[in-house]
């Protein structure tokens, strides 16, 4: 994937999930007590509804079919110092690459609210995880992708093509992974938030181009990239092509040529010259 679809991607990714911020929201508001709220909703939600097999749709309970809370499963997660519970139930798994939170991925997605609004809904589209993850809107559908995998895609003799075997399923999240107190278009304050989803495909990021994995650029081993910047200019190593600022390229900090600038350190300190600038 070339630097400029990725920035497209990026920044369809920012207008779709990302939060608008707005003067609605209040000094007083008690994340930590909608988060419990939140779960309660959640809760009595997957007590009372079920996936019609025959459509793909959530429906009611009216006749003892089996309750989606008897076939999800959780994830805890923690944003802001909040203890948050996300849900999520697998249709199939996929068979295809794993998503993890910071890379792209090609979904299907419905969006809809516990009252069965639907709020987006889009086919056969990517979207960058990490710039949703980042935004400050619905993080938890970052989140629960990390639970499917792709499928396979079959390329047709007019060289159209289509996905078996994906990664299909509904993730169930709080408000506070999705769009918190502030209202979105439909979406009222503090809504959790349904998605269903079909997981195409997966594709790792290299956010800078700079031959490194995003998800290698995690150098402090804490899950968040944001927090990762070597050289202290503001800019993250994951979006810096050069992360130690010695006006070398990272990417032509490959001393032994083999394509992986992780491996190389001149000066046998320990420190990727990548990293290192004084290699």
């Amino acid at each position: 994937m070339n630097f400029k679809n990725l920035l497209i991607i990026i920044a369809l990714g920012l207008f779709i999930f990302s939060c608008n911020k707005s003067n609605n929201t209040t000094s007083t508001f008690d994340a930590a007590q909608q988060a419990i709220d939140d779960d309660a909703t959640l809760v009595e939600y997957l007590q009372t509804h079920y996936l019609n097999d025959a459509d793909g749709g959530i429906w009611t309970i009216t006749n003892g079919e089996t309750p989606l809370m008897d076939q999800v499963e959780t994830e805890n997660i923690t944003k802001d110092d909040i203890n948050y519970k996300l849900y999520y139930l697998k249709e199939t798994e996929g068979v295809g690459d794993a998503a993890e939170k910071i890379d792209s991925v090609f979904v299907d997605y419905t969006g809809m609210l516990t009252d069965s609004t639907v709020f987006d809904s889009k086919k056969s589209i990517w979207f960058d995880l990490t710039s949703i993850l980042y935004s400050g809107g619905a993080t938890g559908f970052a989140y629960g992708m990390e639970n499917f995998k792709g499928g396979t895609k079959v390329i047709n003799p007019d060289e159209s093509f289509y996905y078996e075997n994906s990664g299909k399923g509904i993730i169930f999240m709080p408000s506070g992974l999705g769009y918190g107190n502030i209202a979105q278009s439909v979406i009222p304050t503090n809504s959790p938030l349904i998605f269903q989803i079909t997981l195409n495909a997966v594709n790792e990021s290299d956010h800078d181009n700079d031959t490194i994995l995003s998800k290698n650029e995690d150098v402090n081993g804490d899950g968040d990239l944001s927090n990762d910047d070597t050289d202290g200019d503001g800019v993250a190593n994951y979006l810096d092509v050069d992360d130690d600022n010695d006006g070398i390229l990272t990417k032509d900090e490959d001393a032994n040529g083999d394509g992986n600038p992780l491996n190389d350190d001149t000066d046998g300190d320990g420190i990727p010259n990548y990293l290192d600038a004084d290699s």
